[in-house]
């Protein structure tokens, strides 16, 4: 994951703040001097990294951190500002025209994912209601179109496509097809090359000047480190574009691209993107990763994607059951299934504040809950909805069934039981009044 190396060194260097006492310029200064050298280790810019502990150390070495009670916290209060500053401050949306549809072009070199991320934000668009449309303008990749086009179809939008012609007369026919079908959003997936040449902008610079888009996205892979920046900086000088796509953010990365793109090119990373799945790309919130890269977690995106792809209906089932002390392994397997639709464990864990950053070297097998669903499956429905009647012949024959030994039947029920136990000091009355105490159960959220 992305910043787990910077994550893990400023956390270092603010824990040494937190050991003293009070602070002294001096110890502002080293701590600063640790901070810019876990930057540039993380492959930001020079100069964005020297600014960045410039700004950090003028405010910290203030009237208002010195005489705190708490100085050390106040620094990291700080440093959080400064971060989300560098980044851009707030979230950057897509434009939106008065007449649509809302011409976006796909742009970057060749491997930096802008044919899959050209069908992720059609994932995203359609989710939220809109009518997206795909133009395949990649006719010198082999296969391209084809890729578009699975795609496509995988993210419920359709494609429009006029085989390998020249590119630019495509792009001007997809708008004219958007406009008479009632598309809102219309995606154009360019060309690529393994490195910038003239024929490549020029061809963009033409179709830029034939299609007036609202927005040119540039995807760049984060895994290049800086010379996604100076990417960047290319593009924009030569198509002046709108937006950034930050590509392969869970990859082995040092994440200093994020950190340096906006300050270099003055133009904000829009989205953010990891996996191969249509449901990895979410809006680029600079407070956001400035909190998980500082050991915060991202509770807010958390609760969003629980908001998006869980089923209200059915956690607030759950959550009846729950206050009527009625759980069974059938409401346990319901959650195992809510859970797995929000990607993988350790991804959603590292959105938890304080955790985040103790997981860089922890493996989380995501295997474990499908076994155990499948032990839960193995079992008859009388079986789930009574699991105090397993007997050693049933579990024998559960464990079989599943393909594991008895002993994981028996430590499934032995959470079973301690997960009921803990459901029953919530139950009547007065668990209500605590679990409204407590803020409410997040919808769908495993017990």
């Amino acid at each position: 994951m992305a910043f787990e190396g910077l994550a893990e060194k400023l956390s270092s260097s603010f824990k040494k703040l937190r050991s003293k006492g009070r602070l002294t310029e001096g110890d502002v200064k080293d701590a600063m001097r640790e901070v810019r050298l876990a930057l540039l280790e993380a492959d930001v810019n020079y100069k964005v990294a020297k600014e960045l502990t410039g700004k950090i150390t003028e405010r910290a070495i203030g009237e208002e951190v010195m005489e705190s009670l708490t100085p050390a916290q106040m620094v990291i209060k700080i440093v959080n500002e400064e971060l989300t500053s560098l980044m851009g401050g707030s979230e950057e949306r897509l434009k939106s025209p008065a007449h649509p549809p809302a011409v976006i072009m796909l742009c970057g070199l060749q491997g930096a994912g802008k044919t899959t991320h050209a069908a992720k934000l059609a994932y995203m668009l359609k989710s939220q209601g809109h009518r997206p449309l795909l133009a395949a303008c990649d006719v010198y990749r082999p296969a391209a179109i084809k890729q578009l086009q699975v795609m496509g179809e995988k993210a419920g939008a359709p494609v429009f496509e006029r085989g390998t012609g020249d590119p630019v007369e495509t792009a001007k026919e997809a708008v004219r097809h958007a406009r008479d079908y009632g598309h809102d959003y219309l995606l154009i997936d360019t060309a690529g090359r393994l490195q910038i040449d003239e024929e490549l902008m020029d061809e963009l610079k033409r179709m830029k000047e034939a299609v007036s888009p609202t927005d040119i996205l540039l995807t760049v892979d984060a895994m290049i480190g800086q010379e996604s920046v100076n990417v960047a900086k290319a593009f924009d000088e030569l198509l002046d574009i709108t937006g950034v796509i930050l590509t392969k953010l869970d990859g082995d990365t040092r994440g200093g691209a994020a950190l340096s793109i906006k300050a270099v090119t003055g133009k904000p990373i829009k989205f953010a993107g990891s996996g191969e799945k249509l449901e990895g790309l979410e809006v680029f919130h600079p407070d956001r990763m400035a909190s998980r890269i500082l050991g915060m977690g991202d509770v807010l995106s958390l609760i969003e994607e629980a908001e998006l792809r869980l089923d209200e209906k059915a956690a607030a089932k759950t959550a009846q059951r729950m206050m009527s002390n009625k759980l069974d392994l059938n409401d346990m397997l319901e959650q195992f299934q809510q859970v797995k639709k929000m990607g993988p464990i350790k991804g959603i864990l590292q959105k938890l504040p304080g955790v985040g950053n103790k997981l860089d070297d922890v493996d989380i097998d995501d295997r474990i809950m499908d076994r155990t669903a499948a032990i839960i499956l193995s079992m008859t429905p009388y079986e789930r909805s009574h699991p105090d009647e397993l007997n050693a012949s049933r579990k024998r024959r559960i464990a079989a069934g599943c393909g594991q030994r008895v002993e994981d039947v028996n430590r499934l029920l032995q959470q079973f039981r301690q997960t009921q136990k803990l459901v029953k000091q919530f139950g009547g009355k007065k668990g209500k009044k605590k679990l409204k105490g407590m803020g409410g159960m997040p919808p769908g959220m495993p017990f």
